[in-house]
């Protein structure tokens, strides 16, 4: 089994496919770094050799950032808009959509299981 960047790679799969179960790898730049590395986008990663396997992790390592470093870039570029309190740190923080989508009706991926508010009950005599 191919390990590259701490991911373990399907071996049954084309090599432009399996690439892209690392985080931070595209199909384009899963293309791209095979190119780099002159091995064929069809060839299934079991039918890779260790010096391909060697040369695919120093282009990733050297060229890309993925997984952990990609991970904790994210994370830390969302608390520094938390922490300046921009519009989209302050959706953010309220767990809201950050991009203009409506929040009347969807939204649900961003504001979790609908939460049931009950009308006001009329005062009986």
């Amino acid at each position: 089994m191919a390990r590259i960047a701490g991911v373990d790679l399907p071996r049954n799969k084309r090599g432009v496919i399996s690439l892209t179960y690392i985080y931070g790898i595209g199909p384009s730049t899963a293309s791209a770094i095979l190119a780099s590395a002159s091995i064929d986008e069809n060839t299934k990663v079991e039918e890779w050799t260790d010096d391909n396997i060697k040369a695919i992790s120093r282009i990733i390592a050297d060229e890309y950032k993925t997984e952990g470093q990609l991970r904790s870039e994210v994370q830390m570029n969302i608390k520094r808009l938390m922490d300046i309190g921009c519009y989209r740190g302050l959706r953010h923080r309220k767990g809201l959509p950050l991009r203009g989508q409506r929040t009347r009706t969807n939204a649900r991926t961003r504001k979790g299981k609908r939460k049931t508010v009950a009308n006001k009950k009329k005062a009986t005599k």
